[in-house]
């Protein structure tokens, strides 16, 4: 996930709301594990659940306790070498694949330094000159809510046990006719608009210019899915990019992340597909691919954003980001299928995650957020069911290299009108 570059701070009020309500909802999802479930890695690109709660407390040590209260002493030295990410400012830390050895500091130890760290940052809550960088640890804090949420789901799903994480039967989806957003084109203002608080990388806002276009009102389903399997998508070489087709190949994908039979895999354990609900866990290359099957191609960044934002367009509302099934805590993540462009699944563009117009990384070690990792990946809108509730907006820009896919990730589809 990216960083971040604060706009214009939350009042102070809200914004101690939004800190308490953000550091008690980790700890409150990560309560159904044991402590082997949140100390397992089974994989580079996911961390161990224990490992989210600590970096994020790092987090707050690091930039603001540290830094703006007088003679404050880190809770343990040693732990910095732990649960420093990748800022290579705050200097040496542990490999990034070897984050699951971390049998010690144990959850409980972990889970007082969150409380002991809460208590320190009570008196700086409402100090103005802070609110951007408490605005800031929030939005860091919700995208590792996620990462956890998607980074246990996959270390669960390696279980032949296929253990719960919820005792839950999923609601069932509607079936929804395929529709679309027209769009006549013309120039189009994109990224953040210095309205409330925005990572750096949704800025500057700039213009650019759009072609005729529309895009799908809903997201490719699993039964879509189904039939693309069943044409033989994953074994026509005609419909893949070349990197795609090698990846298919090396590492026999025939299916996405987490399917098998006509079952996958959830937070609730194995459950019967539910061919209405979206389908997630796909790659660029499977989306890319899937669009070609289907005669369409993946939107651009800026189309995308163009529509959810409802410019030029006279007869559909933009549409609301706080809407969907985003996470509140209440329930597990599952894509259910909605209206409107946010909630259910992160949708692939076919844009490269590159700097806008006028771009420049923050100064300091926030500076390492965003712009050290604009290469070789690419866009996706929008916001997962995985996704805190309030943390998406039209400009937010989340970035994937092209295999990846243990995120919520899904399809919407475009046309060339």
């Amino acid at each position: 996930m990216a960083s971040v570059q604060p706009q214009h701070g939350a009042p102070v009020a809200s914004l101690e709301a939004e800190f308490r309500r953000t550091r008690a909802l980790m700890p409150a999802l990560a309560a159904p594990l044991s402590e082997a479930d949140a100390t397992i890695q089974s994989m580079e690109d996911a961390s161990p659940t224990k490992w989210h709660l600590a970096h994020t407390t790092w987090f707050w040590e690091t930039f603001l306790l540290r830094d703006h209260v007088p003679g404050y002493t880190l809770h343990d030295e040693r732990w910095p070498f732990l649960f420093n990410s990748y800022y290579e400012a705050e200097g040496a830390r542990i490999a990034r694949d070897r984050r699951g050895m971390l049998s010690r500091p144990t959850v409980a130890e972990i889970l007082d330094w969150r409380g002991a760290v809460d208590e320190a940052m009570a008196p700086l809550l409402d100090r103005e000159e802070l609110q951007p960088l408490i605005a800031l640890g929030c939005a860091h804090e919700q995208q590792h809510i996620e990462l956890l949420l998607t980074d246990i789901k996959h270390a669960l799903s390696q279980n032949p046990l296929g253990p719960k994480m919820w005792d839950r039967q999923p609601d069932r989806s509607a079936e929804r006719t395929q529709g679309w957003h027209r769009h006549p084109g013309g120039i189009a203002k994109i990224g953040h608009d210095g309205d409330g608080f925005a990572f750096d990388n949704e800025g500057p806002l700039h213009r650019t210019l759009l072609e005729p276009f529309a895009l799908s009102d809903r997201l490719v389903t699993n039964g879509d899915w189904d039939r693309f399997i069943a044409d033989g998508g994953y074994r026509d070489h005609r419909l893949w990019l070349a990197d795609g087709w090698a990846w298919v190949n090396e590492n026999g994908i025939d299916a996405p992340m987490y399917w098998r039979d006509r079952e996958h895999f959830t937070h609730t354990g194995w459950q019967e597909r539910d061919p209405h609900a979206p389908v997630t866990h796909v790659s660029y290359f499977e989306a890319d691919a899937f669009a070609e099957w289907a005669g369409y191609r993946l939107p651009t960044e800026a189309e995308w954003e163009a529509v959810a934002r409802g410019q030029h367009d006279d007869i559909e509302p933009a549409h609301d980001p706080a809407g969907g099934n985003q996470l509140d805590g209440a329930a597990p993540p599952l894509p259910t299928g909605s209206d409107g462009l946010f909630g259910d699944g992160w949708q692939f563009t076919r844009s490269g995650y590159l700097p806008y117009p006028r771009y420049a990384p923050p100064a300091g070690a926030v500076g390492e957020y965003n712009g050290k990792f604009m290469s070789g990946q690419f866009v996706l809108k929008g916001a997962s069911c995985a996704t805190v509730r309030g943390h998406s907006r039209a400009s937010y820009r989340n970035f994937f290299y092209p295999h990846q896919r243990w995120q919520f990730t899904g399809v919407r589809l475009a046309k060339d009108l």
